[in-house]
């Protein structure tokens, strides 16, 4: 019992980690990796520093679970695929369709798209935790790419002719997303419906949307 007479409210595991990864999605997308301290991120859900190292192990183990088991986990073309969603079907999937997925689910998560574009930004540090992880991204994510059955236009060759386009998709998504959070303002699946076109060019496209 506490002094005022309450019961004491026990937290789970999750609930903690859950609260841990919020606080540190808004600190480190506010002031970058180096410029956010684990006092800093204890201090803001009322947590003792070891009490956080107890959840969470050290600070490199944290950006794995805001960028592994967060950002990455979800958005996946698994979870386009079970969605039911127009160009969904898992037996001939559309990738523009799959894109324009991710987009949207990416405009529901604004705080950790920025962290995300922070981090990438101070991953140019080769001492930064997280360099590896984005030198090897365009790699990594068209081998995850690869698994899933895309449809595509005959005359583009198959999918194994994608990678170059694969890449200026990932090279529009990643400047889209950082005037995102610019201001003034953009609507951030609009302008990417306007570098969709220019990437999935009419006529070759129609009907692989």
């Amino acid at each position: 019992m506490t002094g005022t007479g309450k019961k004491r409210v026990r937290k789970s595991p999750e609930e903690r980690k859950a609260e841990i990864v919020a606080a540190a999605v808004r600190l480190i997308g506010e002031k970058g990796f180096y410029g956010t301290s684990l006092k800093d991120i204890a201090d803001e859900i009322g947590m003792s520093q070891p009490g956080l190292l107890h959840y969470i192990g050290n600070k490199e183990k944290l950006l794995s679970m805001l960028i592994t088991d967060n950002y990455d986990a979800y958005g996946t073309p698994q979870d386009f695929m079970e969605s039911g969603l127009p160009g969904s079907d898992p037996e001939a999937p559309l990738f523009p369709s799959y894109l324009r997925f991710l987009v949207r689910y990416n405009a529901q998560r604004r705080s950790l798209l920025q962290l995300y574009m922070v981090l990438e930004s101070e991953a140019f540090s080769l001492e930064h935790p997280l360099h590896d992880y984005f030198e090897n991204r365009p790699d990594k994510v068209w081998v995850q790419y690869s698994e899933y059955p895309w449809k595509v236009p005959p005359e583009i060759g198959g999918w194994d002719a994608m990678r170059p386009i694969v890449r200026q998709c990932l090279e529009a998504m990643d400047g889209i997303q950082l005037r995102w959070t610019r201001k003034p303002p953009i609507d951030l699946y609009d302008e990417w419906l306007v570098f969709e076109r220019m990437i999935f060019p009419s006529p070759v496209w129609d009907g692989y949307r």
